[in-house]
């Protein structure tokens, strides 16, 4: 089948209904079955927060005890996941809610040597399976919460959970959906971003936290083989030519 479109949404988006309801209605014009990633870090800030289990980050990544990976399946696997469903479902898409846990779709292992906690590294995404889901006219959506060894589960983060995915599909298109227009450098959304501009807007510290994040997924993506990388808001889920484009090289752009 067609390798079509791998969306990844998160942040406080995801709280919105209204956001929601408008995602879910641009979705529903999809031309074929898509594939979405979803976050939820500021929730599962706040259900850590209530529960008195301490959040902290490194290198914009969630350091994860076994209680924030409670906290985060609670939200990913159960709250936001089913959340994303019945909107798609209210606007008249086919979706189906999975982990990365279900059918072992997304498998990971410990990763930065366990510097991190229970957070994980992709090592293989069972692409056959989506792609069966996909045939029925399925759009899945997916959780970020893997598979670990020996039938552990390992918080990986959503953005390269769905850069694998997308690389795993050979996917058309993976695009970030964030709650700005694009990449911003000097106040200005860049158009197109080469690897090496990336490079050099991590090395310099002008992009950091999230975006960072989103960067490096990206350009992973790009080296992996997926053709196109967009970053940008709820407008570039229609208009092609909206956000950031990340290429590899500037022959790429050419």
């Amino acid at each position: 089948m067609k390798p079509g479109q791998v969306l990844k949404v998160g942040g406080a988006a995801l709280s919105d209904a209204g956001w929601l309801e408008a995602f879910a209605a641009v979705a529903a014009e999809a031309r074929e079955p898509l594939v979405i990633v979803h976050g939820g870090g500021p929730e599962i800030s706040a259900i850590s927060s209530r529960l008195g289990v301490p959040v902290e980050w490194r290198d914009g990544k969630r350091l994860t005890t076994p209680e924030v990976l409670a906290a985060a399946s609670m939200v990913l696997n159960g709250l936001i996941n089913k959340r994303v469903v019945a909107a798609l479902r209210q606007a008249g898409v086919d979706a189906i809610g999975l982990s990365g846990v279900d059918g072992g779709l997304v498998q990971a292992v410990p990763a930065a040597g366990g510097a991190l906690g229970l957070v994980g590294r992709v090592v293989e995404v069972r692409a056959e399976l989506l792609n069966r889901l996909r045939s029925t006219g399925l759009t899945v959506v997916i959780s970020p919460i893997s598979l670990g060894p020996a039938a552990t589960q390992l918080n990986v983060n959503a953005d390269d959970v769905a850069a694998a995915i997308a690389a795993a599909l050979h996917a058309s298109e993976l695009l970030f959906l964030t709650d700005v227009p694009g990449v911003l450098s000097s106040g200005a959304v860049q158009p197109v971003l080469t690897g090496d501009a990336v490079e050099v807007m991590l090395a310099t510290g002008e992009v950091s936290g999230g975006m960072a994040v989103k960067l490096r997924a990206g350009v992973a993506a790009l080296t992996a083989g997926v053709a196109s990388v967009r970053i940008g808001n709820l407008a570039t889920v229609a208009d092609r030519s909206a956000g950031t484009v990340l290429r590899r090289t500037l022959e790429a752009v050419a």
